[in-house]
C-alpha cells in the first residue's frame, strides 16, 4: 500500500520516529507534507522521469522527500552526506538533478553548489538558509496538501562507484503503474513478519540503498521507522528497548562494536521484542555472527546483493549455522560461477558471481560499456557485480573476494582509483598505491604507499601533509589511515600497477607482527 492509505486507515499512527530527537511524524503528517512537496516540484515544471537531489542528514525530512518523488513519477537521487562540495556536484550533475534538496546541517559544504550547477532549477534547504538557497519549509508551505491530479510511481536513482573512480548511476526503467499500486514489499519481508506493527530500527545513513529501500518497504507495510541520526553501540539497545523494536538492519563493523560493549551492558538492556535483524553490505567473520547468534538467539538473516538489484541472495540463521560463512542461496535471479571466459563452474571451484535474470533490470547512467563489461559474454541477461565466489553442492553462496581491490570499510565501498587519482596530484607525489588492510573494528583499513618525485624526502610531516592534501578532496572515509613511501611502486612492463604483490608484502608483515606470534 501507499502512505496514502495508511493516512486514511490509521493517521495518527507513527510513520517514523528520530531515535536522537523523540520527533514522531505520523502517518497523515506525512502524507500531506510529500503532498505539499510534490505540488511544489510539479508547479517547478518536473515532470515525469526528471530527477530530485537529496543531500542531507538522517532526519524525518529525509523520507518526506522519497515519497513526493515517489509520488510524482520521478527519479530520487539520495547523495552520500559525507562527500565534498566538489564530489556531490559531480553526481548532481551526472544524474541531471533539477532540483536539489539539502540541509542546514550541510550548509558549510553547500554553499558553493549553487555556482557549480547552473542547470539546477532551485536549491531547497531544511531547517535554515544561506545565500543562494531558498526555505523549503517556506516554500511547501504555500501548496496544497492534496494528491497530484495524477501520480506516477517513481523510482531510486542511487549511485554505485565504478572501475574509473567516477560514480555510475543506477538507472533503472519506470514502472508503468500508478503510485497507489507500490510493490516495494515483496513476498520476502512479508514472511519475516513486516506489518502495521512493525518497528524497524535504521541505524545506518539513509543515502545507502538498503536501509532507504528498507525503510520505505516498512512504510509500505504501515509499520514505524525508527531512524537514529547516526550510529552508536549502546544506544541501539536503548532504542530496542524503549519503542520495543521488532526489526532491524545492520552492517558488520556496527555488530562487531556491539559485540565489544561490556558485558554489563550487553545486558542492561530488554530486548525481548526485537524478532528479526538483517545485515548484508559487507563481509561479516563467521565468530562475529557466531557470537551475535549466541547473544540475540537464531534471529539474524543475511543477504547479498547490490545497488544494481540484478540478484538476491537469502540465508536464514538455522541454514547459517549449518553454512557457515554462506550468503545463502538466491531469491531473485539464478546464481552462476563462471570463469574468465565466461564457462560455468561446478560446485566448489572458484569464479565470478553472475546473476541470471529475463531481462538486464538496470543500466549505468550515460555508461553503456560499463553496463556491457557488467554483462557475461555469452548470455547478455547474466550480469555481475565483480564478486567472486563459489556455490556448495547444495546451491548455497560464498564470497571469497571482491570487486578488485574494492575497499569496504565500516560497511561502506570505497575505491582506491580516486584516492590515487586524487594523491597523485600533489607535486610530491609521483605514483601511489592504495589498498585495504585488515582492520579489527572496521573490517578494512585504507592504505596509501607513495613513490616520491625527485627533490622531496620521506618524513612524518610530508606523510601528514599529503594526508592532509587528500582530507580537502575527499570525505572522510576515503582518506588514507596510513600512509609510507617507497623508492619504486611495482610495475608491470605494461605500466599495469601489480598491486596484489605490494599488499601481500603488506599483509605478510602484519602477519609477523601479530602479538599471538611465538
Amino acid at each position: 500500500m501507499s502512505i496514502g492509505n495508511h493516512a486514511a486507515r490509521a493517521p495518527d499512527r507513527a510513520a517514523v520516529i528520530d531515535g536522537g530527537s523523540g520527533e514522531i511524524v505520523t502517518y497523515r503528517e506525512l502524507d500531506e507534507r510529500s503532498n505539499r512537496l510534490a505540488q511544489y516540484l510539479h508547479a517547478a515544471g518536473l515532470r515525469r522521469g526528471d530527477t530530485v537531489a537529496l543531500f542531507m542528514e538522517n532526519t524525518p525530512r529525509f523520507l518526506e522527500v522519497v515519497w513526493a518523488t515517489r509520488r510524482s513519477g520521478l527519479y530520487l537521487t539520495a547523495v552520500n552526506r559525507y562527500l565534498t562540495a566538489e564530489e556531490a556536484a559531480y553526481i548532481i550533475d551526472d544524474c541531471d538533478a533539477k532540483v536539489l534538496i539539502s540541509s542546514f546541517d550541510r550548509a558549510d559544504v553547500v554553499s558553493a553548489l549553487p555556482g557549480r550547477l547552473p542547470y539546477c532549477l532551485d536549491f531547497l534547504m531544511i531547517g535554515g538558509t544561506i545565500a543562494g538557497w531558498t526555505s523549503y519549509e517556506d516554500t511547501v508551505a504555500g501548496f496544497p496538501a492534496q494528491a497530484l491530479d495524477e501520480q506516477w510511481l517513481g523510482e531510486l536513482m542511487l549511485y554505485s562507484s565504478g572501475t574509473t573512480g567516477r560514480p555510475k548511476g543506477v538507472r533503472k526503467p519506470l514502472q508503468e503503474v500508478k503510485y497507489d499500486a507500490d510493490g516495494m514489499l515483496s513476498d520476502l519481508l512479508r514472511g519475516l513478519g513486516f506489518a502495521g506493527t512493525t518497528v524497524y530500527l535504521s541505524p545506518a545513513p539513509m543515502y545507502h540503498a538498503a536501509p532507504l529501500v528498507f525503510c520505505i518497504s516498512v512504510q509500505c507495510a504501515g509499520g514505524t521507522v525508527l531512524m537514529m541520526p547516526r550510529f552508536d553501540p549502546e544506544e541501539v539497545l536503548a532504542l530496542i528497548e524503549r519503542y520495543r523494536v521488532t526489526h532491524s538492519q545492520f552492517v558488520p563493523t556496527m555488530l562487531v562494536r556491539m559485540l565489544k560493549l561490556p558485558e554489563e551492558v550487553r545486558h542492561r538492556y530488554d530486548l525481548s521484542s526485537h524478532r528479526i535483524s538483517i545485515h548484508a553490505a559487507a563481509p561479516c567473520p563467521v565468530e562475529v555472527k557466531r557470537s551475535m547468534i549466541d547473544w540475540w538467539g537464531p534471529i539474524i538473516h543475511e543477504y547479498y546483493g547490490g545497488t544494481e538489484g540484478n540478484g538476491l541472495t537469502w540465508i536464514d540463521p538455522a541454514s547459517w549455522l549449518a553454512h557457515p560463512g554462506s550468503v545463502g542461496k538466491a531469491v531473485i535471479g539464478a546464481v552462476h560461477i563462471c570463469d574468465e571466459d565466461g564457462a560455468v563452474l561446478p560446485a566448489g571451484e572458484t569464479g565470478l558471481v553472475y546473476f541470471e535474470r529475463d531481462t538486464i533490470p538496470f543500466a549505468y547512467y550515460k555508461d553503456p560499456e560499463r553496463t556491457r563489461a557488467s554483462q557475461h559474454p555469452l548470455h547478455p541477461t547474466w550480469s555481475t557485480l565483480g564478486d567472486l565466489g563459489y556455490q556448495d553442492a547444495e546451491g548455497y553462496l560464498y564470497l571469497t573476494d571482491r570487486k578488485a581491490f574494492m575497499i569496504i570499510s565500516g560497511g561502506v565501498n570505497i575505491y582506491p582509483r580516486e584516492i590515487e587519482d586524487t594523491l597523485v596530484a600533489h607535486e610530491a607525489v609521483r605514483d601511489v598505491a592504495v589498498f585495504g588492510l585488515p582492520d579489527p573494528d572496521m573490517g578494512e583499513q585504507v592504505k596509501a604507499v607513495v613513490e616520491l618525485m625527485d627533490g622531496f624526502e620521506p618524513s612524518d610531516t610530508l606523510a601528514r601533509d599529503l594526508v592532509g592534501f587528500a582530507r580537502t578532496h575527499l570525505a572522510h572515509y576515503k582518506v588514507p589511515k596510513s600512509l609510507d613511501f617507497i623508492d619504486a611502486l611495482p610495475r608491470l612492463p605494461t605500466g599495469k600497477l601489480y598491486k596484489h604483490a605490494l599488499r601481500a608484502e603488506y599483509l605478510a608483515r602484519m602477519a609477523e607482527t601479530r602479538p599471538d606470534r611465538v
